[in-house]
């Protein structure tokens, strides 16, 4: 009877009934191309071949990957090369121009945007409004930053409700990235963007690094709209920069050459509490490094595996 009860023990062990399985994160880490080559400085990383970009990301740590403009068109192509290297694409930026152009235009782009992405496997969409934008411009980040009139802020939230009905007819998530230079970059703005928005069409992409260069309390932001937060990116920021960029009048672009961003653990920002935040409210979904900086002066890979290590070290992911 004892050999009976024995084995029967044994079988009990191995029902794969009983096995445990390990569960998913809920946090998954990816770090975007912008610190290998940049879309808006084409010259900063010009030389960079986009299977390096890739390759380095894997070997840093990371699962996830945003869209640069090197990145295969082909979908079939980059998932291809991503599957390779155990990536896959999180997100890719979309610039709307719902202040400044026809609402059926930005549609019809937005789509094509959506489609491509859900193709290579993202189900998050970041838009930034770009009418008006001078981040892209040689202009004083501050001094000439546009602000909206109330038409131009009732065409953007209507206008960002119907394309997150359109992402979600594809049960994807529009996120919006507020942005330096753009007409949504203070937390006042982002309060009205988000008080004016449905929280079932709208999340916000919550960007670090842009709150505090725009001088924002970047906690209280993150406590505010913690519930609508779909997407997260991580810089820090080095204040002296930050301070003579203020001072001297920099545009955007040149703030960036300069080095006013980095990556996490790397400047001023302490991201231990916005780390613990997220994580108490179950946030789910990909945390980011997008930190722009000239990879002449900051290796890339040397910067990716940094940051890797500082999320592991301060948020256990």
């Amino acid at each position: 009877m004892a050999t009976v009860k024995t084995a029967a023990k044994t079988k009990a062990k191995a029902d794969p009934k009983t096995i445990r399985t390990t569960p998913k994160p809920t946090i998954k880490l990816a770090i975007a191309p912008i610190g290998w080559t940049n879309d808006d400085l084409p010259e900063l990383g010009g030389d960079i071949p986009f299977e390096q970009c890739v390759s380095e990301m894997a070997l840093a740590g990371f699962t996830g990957s945003e869209v640069g403009n090197k990145y295969p068109k082909d979908p079939d192509i980059l998932n291809q090369k991503l599957k390779l290297r155990g990536l896959t694409i999180c997100n890719a930026w979309f610039s709307s121009f719902l202040t400044t152009k026809p609402y059926e235009e930005v549609e019809a782009e937005f789509i094509k945007h959506r489609d491509f992405l859900y193709a290579v496997g993202a189900r998050v969409i970041g838009a930034s409004e770009q009418g008006h934008s001078i981040q892209g411009k040689e202009e004083p980040i501050f001094d000439n930053k546009p602000v909206f009139t109330g038409d131009e802020w009732k065409r953007l939230t209507e206008g960002l409700n119907k394309l997150g009905k359109r992402a979600a007819e594809k049960k994807m998530k529009l996120t919006f990235h507020h942005h330096m230079g753009t007409g949504v970059q203070t937390a006042a703005e982002i309060d009205r963007l988000m008080e004016n928005t449905d929280p079932k069409l709208l999340s916000l992409l919550y960007d670090t690094g842009h709150l505090v260069f725009s001088g924002e309390d970047h906690m209280a932001v993150l406590k505010k709209w913690i519930k609508r937060i779909g997407h997260v990116h991580l810089k820090d920021m080095r204040p002296a920069i930050r301070e003579t960029a203020i001072a001297k009048k920099w545009s955007f672009l040149h703030a960036v050459k300069s080095g006013v961003f980095t990556v996490p653990g790397d400047g001023s920002i302490d991201f231990k509490p916005i780390f613990n935040t997220l994580k108490k409210a179950k946030y789910k979904g990909w945390w980011v490094v997008e930190a722009e900086q000239d990879p002449a002066k900051a290796n890339p890979l040397e910067y990716a595996i940094k940051a890797r290590a500082y999320i592991k070290k301060t948020g256990g992911v």
